[in-house]
């Protein structure tokens, strides 16, 4: 199992210590640093500025969202950044949610399977540099009728093949992503359910494709706070994890509360959902139960967090993406440290 970091939003406030963390990281070994988008900074323009301060690390889009661009764009993008960082590029994809498609995008979120496919399939044709030309549901290149030409690009990605992942909760988007994808970006992953929530489905779309698990890589991101109080370190959770199962999306749209159902959470997600939609937000924090929190997190000291890493491995996780909590850069490079020290003791770096 190898590590890696997610930086989350850019503009949070923490920009300075991001870059220090990454270069943290860079400099420990971790495998890849991930950065997020979602209606603030946009994950290109953070990546290559990280890209161009670290000197090994991969550097990965968690996620470039779908209704933000064309797909060709998308290509662009893949490849500038592949040749500008000297192959350390990682294509993370998804199609975000409801509210920010069509609220911030003006994107109706309709058929996100079948657009994640026509999505993936000409990304992917685009960065053969062969003329691209496509007749899909969603797309059509060129536009029929006009001056329109099939046309190839121009830059030259530093690989042939870039690999490219998708964000995936569900278990039809699960599948697909086992289907087309080189990885899976998953959120709140408890490796006691891992197997049930996630695993069986991608296995499964890797088997339609005729491919088995071997080089897919199972990337979930994992909070990590160290302390002697695991009660208070979960509780620095409560109000991230009450805003993605109560409030990421709609009452009747919200992949993260079917995730925590799924898990065995029903009635607690409904509370938590309940609470946040209705403005009380300290309340659904509340309602988070800890055994949810501490399942899906790594928290503790370095041997329970060794602990914990030994079980995600075995649950069959093959980059174990570290988010390192903390209230100041010292805290955050600690945790960072004493991610690779875990690892160590579990006997897996």
């Amino acid at each position: 199992m190898r590590l890696g970091i997610n930086l989350g939003y850019w503009g949070a406030g923490m920009d300075a210590d991001n870059l220090a963390v990454a270069q943290e990281a860079d400099r420990l070994g971790y495998d890849v640093c991930w950065a997020a988008e979602a209606y603030g900074s946009d994950a290109p323009t953070v990546l290559a500025w990280v890209a161009a301060q670290t000197e090994r690390i991969d550097v990965g889009s968690a996620i470039l969202q779908i209704p933000a661009r064309q797909p060709a764009m998308t290509a662009m993008t893949a490849a500038t950044l592949d040749s500008l960082t000297k192959g350390r590029f990682r294509l993370g994809l998804g199609v975000s949610g409801p509210q920010v498609s069509e609220g911030w995008y003006g994107v109706k979120f309709d058929k996100p399977l079948a657009r994640t496919r026509e999505y993936v399939e000409i990304v992917r044709k685009a960065m053969t540099r062969e003329r691209l030309s496509y007749e899909g549901e969603h797309w059509t290149l060129p536009l029929p009728g006009g001056p329109g030409k099939p046309i190839k690009l121009t830059v030259h990605p530093e690989r042939e093949h870039i690999p490219l992942y998708i964000a995936a909760i569900g278990p039809k988007n699960l599948a697909q992503t086992g289907e087309i994808a080189d990885g899976a970006l998953l959120i709140f992953p408890a490796a006691e359910h891992l197997e049930a929530t996630a695993l069986t489905h991608i296995r499964a779309g890797r088997e339609k494709a005729g491919l088995t698990m071997e080089g897919f890589d199972v990337c979930p991101t994992v909070p990590l706070a160290v302390g002697d109080d695991v009660t208070a370190l979960a509780d620095m959770f409560r109000p991230y994890t009450a805003l993605y199962v109560g409030g990421m999306g709609s009452r009747k749209q919200n992949f993260y509360n079917q995730l925590a159902q799924r898990m065995g959470y029903e009635k607690e997600a409904a509370e938590i959902q309940d609470k946040y939609l209705a403005g009380d937000k300290t309340g659904a924090a509340a309602a988070v139960p800890h055994s949810l929190i501490d399942s899906t997190t790594l928290l503790g000291s370095v041997e329970r967090i060794a602990d914990g890493m030994r079980a995600y491995a075995e649950a069959g996780v093959t980059t174990l993406t570290l988010a390192p909590a903390g209230f100041t850069l010292d805290e955050r490079i600690t945790a960072l440290r004493a991610g690779t020290e875990a690892m160590e003791r579990a006997g897996l770096a």
